[in-house]
């Protein structure tokens, strides 16, 4: 019974798909309430010209100033990682030694040239790590040297 009660309520009644509201009229860069249209995709940090045409360009793009993509464009660099480990009583800081195998956002991995052993280190106990050699660095925007094929120690 509800449901007829609802449909009698609305007889009689048009509903006009679409806008149905009197037109507008729109100032230069406002857009009409009926408009469809969709902006046109843009990939990140394109500009984009006031008419809305997306420019592309050739740019290369570097990654972000982080420890971990720093240390990923230095794979295979050997270097020395000082560790801290808070509440530790066996001990409460270390020093690691190897090469540099993988580096994520929260951890990297070494391999000990001498005897093979992979050793994963939390970034949460990070202090610094040291190099006998140049390291790769680009930092977002400026140029600066570009990676190369890693070196073995």
């Amino acid at each position: 019974m509800l449901g007829a009660q609802a449909n009698s309520q609305v007889q009689g009644t048009s509903y006009k798909i679409g806008n149905g509201m009197p037109s507008m009229s729109t100032t230069p860069g406002m857009v009409s309430p009926s408009s469809t249209s969709v902006p046109p995709l843009v990939s990140s940090g394109s500009p984009m010209t006031p008419s809305g045409t997306v420019v592309s360009t050739t740019a290369p793009q570097f990654e972000q100033s982080y420890i971990e993509n720093i240390l990923r464009l230095n794979l295979g660099k050997f270097g020395t990682f000082y560790m801290t480990y808070e509440g530790n009583k066996e001990w409460n800081a270390r020093i690691f030694q190897g090469i540099i195998e993988a580096a994520g956002r929260d951890h990297i991995i070494i391999s000990d040239p001498k005897t093979g052993r992979r050793i994963m280190l939390l970034m949460v106990n990070f202090d610094y790590a040291t190099f006998d050699e140049p390291l790769l660095y680009q930092y977002p925007g400026v140029v600066g040297n570009f990676p190369q094929a890693p070196s073995r120690r």
